[in-house]
């Protein structure tokens, strides 16, 4: 064999040599590629689920957060006489006529609805009795009975308390000097209405109203 031939025989098996190491070089380093690459995808996915989780858990759940919203802004009956509450400007005060019986004198004392929508009441009025001169006799009324329901008032429509008080005699008590004027506060109030009164004095010391019910009497 020729020197020449030689040669080339050998230069053919480093290069073939060459070209085998190189594509298991290629290899090696595409598989430590997928191996390094295969945490890292697998962290990124477990990080996003639980940032997903976290922001659910953040939100409101229909029926627990936003129920309480909405009971907090009011959809029962108490929050409703919040927003619907009769006042002072969309009503009429007059005081009914004496019911006497067995010692004790009753006076209704009526709210009428004088406004163009529905307003509601609920609870004790404030009442005092006032002289002519406006000067306050005794003191105000107290409670009688419990609080009551919501009382919804349609345009036109009456509810009323009952104040109470006891014939003179019936208890060895001066009665009070006889008032002109029913200063009142509707309940949940804080603007005063006046009705006109001729006869209302108070004896044995006992002055009370109720809590307002529907209707007008007296």
């Amino acid at each position: 064999m020729s020197l020449t031939s030689s040669s080339l025989r050998r230069g053919r098996q480093v290069a073939a040599a060459a070209m085998i190491g190189a594509a298991a070089l290629a290899l090696t380093a595409c598989q430590d590629g997928k191996s390094s690459a295969a945490p890292h995808s697998s962290a990124q996915t477990t990080a996003a689920s639980s940032a997903s989780d976290s922001g659910a858990a953040g939100q409101d759940t229909p029926g627990k957060e936003s129920g309480t919203a909405r009971a907090a802004s009011g959809s029962g009956p108490s929050a409703q006489l919040g927003t619907d509450r009769c006042t002072s400007q969309d009503m009429s005060l007059r005081l009914g006529h004496a019911d006497p019986g067995a010692g004790n004198i009753h006076y209704p004392l009526v709210f009428t609805n004088t406004g163009k929508s529905t307003c509601a009441l609920r609870g004790f009025p404030g009442v005092s009795l006032r002289a002519g001169d406006g000067r306050q006799i005794g003191a105000p009324a107290t409670h009688e009975g419990g609080a009551g329901k919501v009382v919804k008032l349609a345009p036109g429509r009456s509810a009323h308390a009952v104040l109470h008080t006891l014939n003179d005699g019936v208890k060895d008590v001066p009665c009070r000097p006889t008032a002109k004027i029913v200063y009142v506060y509707a309940p949940g109030s804080t603007d005063a209405m006046t009705a006109r009164t001729e006869g209302l004095r108070v004896c044995g010391d006992t002055f009370t109203v109720t809590a307002v019910t529907p209707g007008a009497e007296g």
